[in-house]
């Protein structure tokens, strides 16, 4: 169950469009997601979310604002009718790209969306690796990030997603299911799918869910299984799909060693035969992958890509220093998506 305290901002710490984050009266920390809540200011006396905080759960260290005690009603008109974080004290009407665009449901059959490389992740952090890697080799594509509801829901909170955008790496945000705050609002993953390439006119689209990852020591008791459902989607819509593998080499829970569970219970739930991309190191595991196809892609050196890029990754803390396994594996299927598509095919 939920916990909730009382206090005062004593300091705004960080801006941005959707986020504050504020130090606390007791020197605690807080972010504020102002789509749904409104902003804060220095005196404001305020209710937070210490729940996770109080369980040592991945926030950071870091509580929610849940409201502002300086206000006495708030209203933030949105664009549409439909809602997201639905049925809860926090639902917001942020309004979806498809209530805005023409039918099309009485056209037969599904979109086609033209062999568009989607590379679908199970970690947020797998997708600044990914960019970055995609606009080494391909600096001109459109890239468009499409964020699930699988971990966290506001994608304000992303340090990450701030910093592409800012630098121009990605070209187009979109937000799924509960997910909200992208550049497009989707009803689901499929039409995410179907709007990064038509409206945005994406080169690549880069799946994963947003900060964190649910996970328990049980093979389906985590989110990260998505990628089956993700994967299945973009074949069935005519894209590319390339499984962005999880590997690691430092992390100290034996099921993570090497290739992930996250990655092996994910490809044995998907319908369909996908591309999975390994750097040599994993190429080992090929055979039991099996209905996919595997390649084996050596990604180069990442670490210093992303350092000549001036852009820090860091995955369960860890950078590329720390675990240049788990970075070469995410280079190899961005490597090998940059490969995929026919040259002389432009933008669907």
């Amino acid at each position: 169950m939920p916990s909730f305290r009382t206090h005062r901002v004593e300091e705004i710490l960080q801006e941005r469009p959707g986020l504050q984050r504020v130090r606390l009266d007791d020197a605690s920390r807080a972010y504020v997601l102002t789509q749904l809540t409104g902003d804060v200011a220095t005196g404001d006396e305020v209710v937070v979310n210490t729940t996770a905080v109080e369980l040592g759960l991945g926030t950071g260290g870091w509580h929610v604002v849940h409201w502002n005690l300086s206000r006495r009603s708030l209203d933030l008109p949105g664009p549409g009718h439909i809602m997201k974080v639905r049925y809860t004290s926090l639902q917001a009407d942020t309004g979806a790209a498809e209530e805005h665009l023409p039918s099309d449901a009485e056209a037969l059959g599904l979109p086609r969306l033209g062999g568009v490389p989607v590379l679908v992740g199970s970690l947020h952090s797998q997708l600044g690796t990914c960019v970055a890697v995609l606009r080494s080799l391909q600096p001109a594509w459109r890239i468009s990030y499409v964020m699930t509801d699988g971990a966290a829901l506001p994608l304000a909170l992303s340090d990450l997603v701030a910093d592409l955008t800012d630098r121009g790496w990605i070209t187009g945000t979109v937000t799924a299911g509960h997910a909200f705050g992208g550049a497009l609002e989707a009803v689901s993953v499929p039409s995410a799918l179907q709007l990064a390439v038509e409206e945005q006119h994406a080169d690549v689209v880069v799946v994963a869910m947003g900060p964190g990852v649910v996970g328990t020591a049980r093979a389906l008791g985590t989110t990260a299984v998505e990628v089956a459902a993700v994967s299945a989607a973009a074949e069935r819509l005519g894209a590319r799909p390339v499984v962005v593998a999880r590997a690691s080499e430092a992390d100290a829970r034996p099921r993570h060693r090497g290739l992930s569970h996250h990655t092996r219970t994910s490809l044995a739930l998907t319908p369909c035969a996908v591309e999975v991309a390994l750097p040599p190191e994993l190429a080992d595991h090929a055979p039991s992958l099996a209905p996919h196809h595997v390649h084996v892609v050596e990604p180069g050196d990442v670490a210093d890509l992303l350092d000549r890029a001036g852009l820090r990754v860091t995955t369960m803390g860890r950078g590329p220093e720390r675990d240049p396994l788990s970075f070469r594996t995410v280079a190899a299927a961005a490597v090998h998506a940059a490969s995929v598509r026919p040259p002389d095919q432009g933008t669907v």
